[in-house]
């Protein structure tokens, strides 16, 4: 137990304090890139400050693997530079059982930057977004116009006139449903339709059903299993794409069913949707990285273990791109394409912490 306390008043701490000169540093970076189309836009400084805020879940969801890193690999590096691994080792007690702690912390840790970004840093980012964009003058309304979408593999067609994001609404639509041949089941219109959040369908209104028999249009009344068919999200309706990456897990999961039904790409959106679930662990492969890493030489411990430390974190970063693309490109599966960066520097983190000095 002394040792667990031991290791992790040494590392939270210098966490701590790596994670929010890091984060500042992201933020500020963000500041400058825009300050001069603040000033010139002459926005106000209230805004501008509202914006920092709003954008720091995000720096510190971006920070907290490198802050973690440069913790472990300091503190480790004093260690060794002080010889006081070479005492812990001398006294029986090896080095996975002395950084233990420190892997379960990595744990609780990449778990809760998965929750932290899905339940947090999606709504603040979005906001953060919108107010940007707004202080920039880029303003952009996701409203549409004249959208024909089709779901259900063409069993299902949408015509809208008009779509407002703000209210989830359509008006003058025209629903046709067909068979599994493409032949006419039936035509809905309708002069507004409302998504219902709870339903997760569309709810119409002064809408009238015409079927199709015996080669002619009749009108007819609203039938129950239309009117179940109408489920596909309003994200399709949208004018621009869905950024993924900036929409909670239950949004990204409606849109790429949307996509897979409409028969449009979708390996990009999923791959990214994947990424969402993998990426959160880069915080546990940071820690057995600066770990496997450290003092392998006895000069120079501190500079040369931060070197070998950040240089493979950038390496994982790189090959998580590269595996990105390739799942873009359709040669990797998704699924392949965020994972295989953790399988892989997982496997190398073993093989480090296998032959590291014990």
């Amino acid at each position: 137990m002394k040792l667990v306390k031991y290791i992790l008043r040494k590392i939270i701490p210098f966490f701590l304090i790596s994670l929010f000169f890091v984060a500042l540093i992201l933020n500020l970076v963000d500041l400058f890139m825009n300050i001069t189309k603040y000033m010139e836009m002459k926005a106000a400084l209230a805004s501008v400050l509202k914006v920092m805020v709003l954008y720091i879940p995000k720096t510190i969801w971006y920070a907290a693997p490198i802050a973690f890193l440069f913790s472990i690999t300091y503190i480790l590096s004093d260690l060794y530079s002080s010889n006081e691994m070479e005492a812990l080792f001398a006294s029986g007690i090896s080095l996975l059982r002395f950084v233990f702690p420190v892997f379960i912390f990595a744990i609780i840790g990449s778990i809760g930057m998965f929750f932290w970004e899905d339940k947090l840093v999606v709504d603040t980012l979005k906001q953060k977004k919108i107010l940007q964009n707004e202080l920039l003058g880029t303003t952009q309304s996701n409203n549409n116009s004249n959208v024909v979408v089709q779901s259900n593999n063409g069993s299902l067609i949408y015509k809208v006139q008009k779509y407002y994001d703000s209210e989830k609404l359509i008006e003058n639509c025209t629903f046709i449903f067909r068979d599994d041949d493409k032949n006419l089941l039936a035509i809905i219109t309708a002069d507004s339709g409302i998504w219902d959040d709870e339903e997760n369908r569309w709810i119409l209104a002064g809408a009238n059903q015409y079927s199709y028999q015996n080669k002619e249009i009749k009108l007819d009344g609203l039938e129950t299993k239309y009117l179940e068919q109408l489920t596909d999200s309003y994200e399709i309706f949208k004018r621009a794409n869905l950024d993924v990456e900036s929409e909670k897990l239950k949004d990204a999961k409606i849109y790429i069913n949307h996509l897979k039904k409409a028969g449009l790409p979708y390996y990009e959106p999923q791959s990214v949707y994947f990424k969402k679930f993998a990426f959160p662990f880069i915080f546990l492969i940071a820690a057995l990285l600066a770990v496997g890493v450290t003092g392998r030489t006895r000069k120079n411990v501190l500079l040369i273990s931060l070197f070998l430390s950040i240089g493979s974190v950038v390496l994982f970063y790189v090959f998580q791109m590269c595996t990105m693309v390739l799942a873009k490109t359709q040669f990797l599966t998704p699924m392949m394409g965020a994972w295989l960066p953790d399988i892989v520097f997982l496997i190398i983190s073993i093989f480090l912490l296998k032959y590291q000095r014990n």
